[in-house]
Formats: structure tokens, C-alpha cells, sequence
């Protein structure tokens, strides 16, 4: 693979995304990014509460059944806050229990319209989205569901709040991270990817700044799981993910599998250190062909263990990849530029991350944009009955 440099930019402006529902991109304030030293720190109450009775009283909900489905919940339980992102099928609400003694346990709970996701051909994404989460429930870098129900016209999933925001809002208001703090979060999600290929199989095919909150303490939560999917050793074709990220074997539609979050981290790691992604066009076709060739350039600042990983990483020969070249996750933690990361206190989150950011109290949604209300609801789409009659069951695990 040929090399040459570029000088650092940043994006201007957003290639066409496939469909997917995240929390929106929101400006960042130069006071919103600043050392730890600084920091005050403020609570955040976990998701540690839910309404497990028709009651409304509140009961400790144990981590085991978390990620389970509720017969007893319903949405007008909630209190719904704010709006923290939108999409074409869903809405995600900051979100409180009516009534609940402790005013701070705050939740984010997704909305998605049952016949907007049949019309837009989502089912099997969100029955997989909501299948994942339930099996990932728990990990420390992931979104965690707390649980999922259903009415009439929607499906709904309680997940834990994460009040900082996107990562992406933080990198584009820096232009670039420091190897330090791309290193950092680079750790994470390496971690993130080891666990959801070896312990459950899933390729999570839609890593990119959006998709990564942070909490108050600087650590990832990975979010929107609509395109995971269980593949373990099998491959699957559907062609899904965000353009600029898609690995070459993607757009072949020559099958792909766990490998492709390889090549996701790769262009990551680039934009972190260079604030655009490798491979970038307006017309996506040109984008594509600019994959497909897969020619690196770099910056001439950037390390050489930086280059070697993110040229390592995005290999378009999948069979010389790494993360899915023998030694797998572990030949990725033990490359050069991972030095000094100290695995196990990465996972146990005894380190305190590089942003920290500006939470005043456990419902601040201050780093997420403001949105307009939600549509009229006779402007919706109706769940008819003939949509009821084929896809309800499809629907049962909610």
C-alpha cells in the first residue's frame, strides 16, 4: 500500500449517511473541552432503578435481568424530558420515571414507530439492534439496555443516559486529538471490538465519531447497534454502514464479516489524529473508488506507529488485516502504538479519560442540540392491520 502525505484538515461538510438513528451532532464550546485537573466532578446516578410492578413503585432492578422486556411498563410511566436525537423511524427522549422518589435517575428511551420501521425495511435491523444490546448488556463501553416494551404503535428501549455527547462533537470542535487522547479512546473501542467478535460473534459494522458518547468521566459508551449482527465465522452481504467507513469488501458485496470493524478502527484512529477520514468525496461513488484502491496518506507530523497501525488496519486484503490476521484482537493490543496502555485498568475505567465533560447535574443535556418538537401524531404513519397481522410476531421480543 503507497503512501504520501497531506497536510491536516477538517471536514466541511457530510457525505450522504445510510440510514441510522444517533444522537444528532451538536456544536462544542472552547470551555467544554479542558484538562482533568480542572474538572469538578458530578454524580451521575447509573441506570440501578426501573418500575417493575404496574405500581409504579420503584424496585431495584438487578443486573441479570437487565436488557430483559417489561409486560408492565408503558410509555406513559415516563416523563419525557427532551428529545436527544432523531431520525427517520425513531426518537431518542431524555427520560425520567413519573413520580420517582429520586429525581436524578434519568434514562434515554428510544421510540421507534412500528410502521415507519416496516416501511423503511428496518425489522430485521431492529430486532438485531435489540437482540445485541439484551446479550451486551452490562459491558462497561457499551450502551447499556436497561429494558424494552412495546404498545399499539411502538417499540421502545430504556438505556442508560449518557450526558457528554458525542466524541465527533468534541474532535471537531479540536480539529485533531493528540496521539494521546486518540490512543486513549482507540484503547476503548479495541477492547469494545474484541469482546463483541470473541464473546458474542457480532460484527458491530457502524464505528465512527457519532456512534461514541462519552460519560462524565471521559470513557466511551459505544451507541446505535441498528446494523450489528451476529456473524461469528460466516459472512453476510447486506450492503449497510456509513460511506466513508465501509471497508472494501462492503462495497464488492464479495461478503464480509468481523473484519470489517478492523478497517472501521483504522480510519477512526486517522480522523482522530487528522480530523477527516482517509478516504473522503462529496460523490460517494468516487468515495468508493477511493476505498476500494485503498492509498493512505499522511500527514507529516504523524508518528510512525500511528501510520504503521492505521496502515496495518486498513488493509484491503482482508487476509492481511490486522485484528483478523492470526492473533486476532491481541496482535492489535500488542502493536507498537498501544505502548503504555495499560489494558486491565483500562477496562476497570481506574484511569480517568483525556475530555472530561461539562455536566452540571445528572439530567443535563446540554451537550446534546436542541430539536423541534414531534410531529402531529395524525401525521404519522398508521400501523395497519394488515402490517399487525404479518409483522407483530416479529415484534414478541419487545
Amino acid at each position: 500500500m503507497t503512501t504520501d502525505t497531506v497536510e491536516p484538515t477538517i471536514r466541511k461538510s457530510e457525505p450522504t449517511k445510510s440510514q441510522i438513528i444517533v444522537p444528532q451532532r451538536q456544536p462544542v464550546k472552547p470551555e467544554d473541552i479542558h484538562e482533568p485537573e480542572t474538572q469538578e466532578k458530578h454524580h451521575v446516578v447509573p441506570p440501578s432503578k426501573i418500575k417493575s410492578e404496574s405500581t409504579r413503585d420503584s424496585a431495584e432492578f438487578p443486573i441479570a435481568s437487565l436488557g430483559r422486556s417489561s409486560r408492565n411498563l408503558q410509555v406513559d410511566d415516563f416523563e419525557l424530558v427532551k428529545t436527544l436525537g432523531t431520525g427517520t423511524f425513531a426518537r431518542v427522549w431524555l427520560t425520567r420515571f413519573k413520580n420517582e422518589p429520586k429525581n436524578d435517575n434519568v434514562y434515554a428511551l428510544k421510540v421507534l414507530r412500528k410502521a415507519d420501521v416496516i416501511k423503511l425495511k428496518q425489522v430485521e435491523h431492529v430486532r438485531n439492534e435489540r437482540k445485541t444490546l439484551a446479550a451486551v448488556a452490562g459491558y462497561p463501553f457499551i450502551t447499556t439496555l436497561v429494558t424494552t416494551f412495546a404498545d399499539d404503535q411502538s417499540l421502545y428501549m430504556l438505556l442508560d443516559y449518557c450526558p457528554g455527547g458525542e466524541i465527533f462533537s468534541y474532535l471537531r470542535r479540536a480539529r485533531t486529538f493528540s496521539e494521546a487522547t486518540a490512543r486513549f479512546y482507540a484503547a476503548e473501542i479495541t477492547m469494545t471490538i474484541e469482546y463483541l467478535h470473541n464473546a458474542q460473534g457480532v460484527a458491530y459494522r457502524d464505528l465512527k465519531p457519532e456512534n461514541i458518547l462519552l460519560d462524565t468521566n471521559g470513557h466511551i459508551k459505544l451507541v446505535d447497534f441498528g446494523f450489528a449482527k451476529q456473524v461469528g465465522n460466516r459472512e453476510t452481504y447486506t450492503l449497510c454502514g456509513t460511506p466513508d467507513y465501509l471497508a472494501p469488501e462492503v462495497i464488492h458485496n464479495s461478503g464480509h464479516g468481523l473484519a470489517v470493524d478492523w478497517w472501521a478502527l483504522g480510519v477512526l484512529i486517522y480522523e482522530f489524529l487528522v480530523g477527516q477520514p482517509p478516504f473522503w468525496d462529496q460523490n460517494v461513488m468516487r468515495l468508493y473508488e477511493q476505498i476500494v484502491q485503498g492509498r493512505l496518506r499522511f500527514p507529516h507530523g504523524m508518528s510512525i506507529a500511528a501510520r504503521d497501525i492505521i496502515s496495518q488496519l486498513c488493509k484491503t486484503d482482508v487476509t492481511q488485516r490486522l485484528g483478523y490476521i492470526q492473533g486476532g484482537s491481541k496482535r492489535v493490543k500488542s502493536h507498537p502504538w498501544f505502548d503504555g496502555i495499560k489494558w486491565d485498568d483500562l477496562y476497570h475505567r481506574r484511569v480517568q479519560g483525556p475530555i472530561l465533560p461539562r455536566v452540571q447535574h445528572a439530567a443535563d443535556a446540554a451537550n446534546f442540540e436542541e430539536y423541534p418538537p414531534p410531529p402531529d401524531p395524525h401525521q404519522l404513519e398508521v400501523y395497519t392491520t394488515d402490517m399487525r397481522e404479518k409483522y407483530e410476531p416479529l415484534f414478541g421480543d419487545f
